[in-house]
């Protein structure tokens, strides 16, 4: 008796049980999202006619030009390099003060970079950046 022997048989990958288990997750984790939005607080904010008096902490206003020039508190700053623009910083740099950077609109990005870089080195964490509104724009 001669047998012959069976060739093997290619594996087969079953996809089936593998996306019934994504749909699951995916119909589960749309519920839980739909849940949560019913969860939220209504809250209305009290409404005040006048401006509260707050504190403000000291403000340095690092303005760049188009051209990349720097002006810390409106005084022109002759070189544009982060340790020009870091020293400057030193004497005005406190605890408390936020860091405004007002670029223009074609200022180049890495004048920008450098004065944050300043602003790092000098220990300023609070940064912040000037916009106006679309009707102001010129």
């Amino acid at each position: 008796m001669k047998f012959r022997p069976h060739p093997p048989e290619e594996p087969e990958i079953n996809l089936i049980p593998f996306i019934d288990v994504l749909l699951v997750i995916l119909i589960f984790l749309m519920l839980t999202t739909t849940y949560s939005k019913f969860t939220e607080l209504q809250v209305l904010l009290p409404v005040a006619d006048a401006d509260a008096a707050r504190d403000r902490p000291k403000e340095i206003i690092v303005a760049v030009a188009a051209d990349g020039r720097y002006a810390i508190n409106k005084q022109p700053l002759q070189a544009r390099s982060v340790e020009a623009v870091a020293s400057a910083l030193r004497g005005l740099a406190s605890q408390d003060s936020i860091l405004i950077i007002s670029a223009d609109a074609a200022a180049p990005v890495q004048a920008v970079v450098t004065a944050m870089d300043a602003a790092r080195r000098e220990g300023l964490t609070r940064i912040t950046f000037a916009a106006q509104t679309s009707g102001n724009a010129r």
